[in-house]
């Protein structure tokens, strides 16, 4: 092929280039899982493409761990939250209750949505989740209903969010 007959704007694929990954989540499922598939620790089902509560699984189902618990048997979270400030000494118990229902919440809804741990500690609250998105939204919670200071750090390379509250 000579340059006169290559059309300009044309670049050939080149096949000798690693690309790398936009975000890498070692928790993310590779392939899709048998329907249906429980899981070995909590006992939600796989079915329909997604985790479910509630859902009857035949006694012969396919068996695996789900990706909340291989996270928390791992200790490692998706999610902070911080909560600290003179405000959170004072309402310490109710924005406690605040972040335990939403938790609740959301937990109800997606079984891979939960609280691996809420560490109490003299200047305030962290909290550790399976999920970036219950991060967020507990962060968001509190911001609702207390106002203040609200930040998000996003490390996308390790599909890590912490959420940071203070007033």
């Amino acid at each position: 092929m000579s340059r006169r007959s290559i059309p300009p704007g044309f670049h050939p694929v080149r096949r000798d280039r690693l690309l790398q990954e936009a975000e890498h989540d070692s928790y993310k499922t590779k392939g899709k899982l048998p329907d249906p598939t429980i899981c070995t620790h909590c006992g939600a089902v796989f079915r329909g493409g997604r985790w479910q509560w509630g859902v009857m699984a035949p006694v012969d189902a396919h068996r695996a761990s789900c990706p909340a618990c291989q996270r928390v048997h791992d200790h490692y979270p998706a999610g902070f939250v911080f909560l600290e400030g003179d405000f959170l000494l004072a309402h310490r118990e109710e924005i406690g209750h605040l972040v335990r229902n939403e938790a609740e919440r959301q937990r109800a809804e997606h079984p891979l949505k939960r609280v691996m741990a809420i560490d109490e500690s003299e200047t305030g609250l962290r909290v550790s989740t399976t999920d970036i998105h219950l991060a967020r939204a507990i962060g968001e919670a509190v911001h609702h209903a207390y106002q203040g200071k609200l930040e998000f750090h996003y490390n996308p390379e390790e599909t890590l969010l912490r959420v940071h509250w203070s007033r």
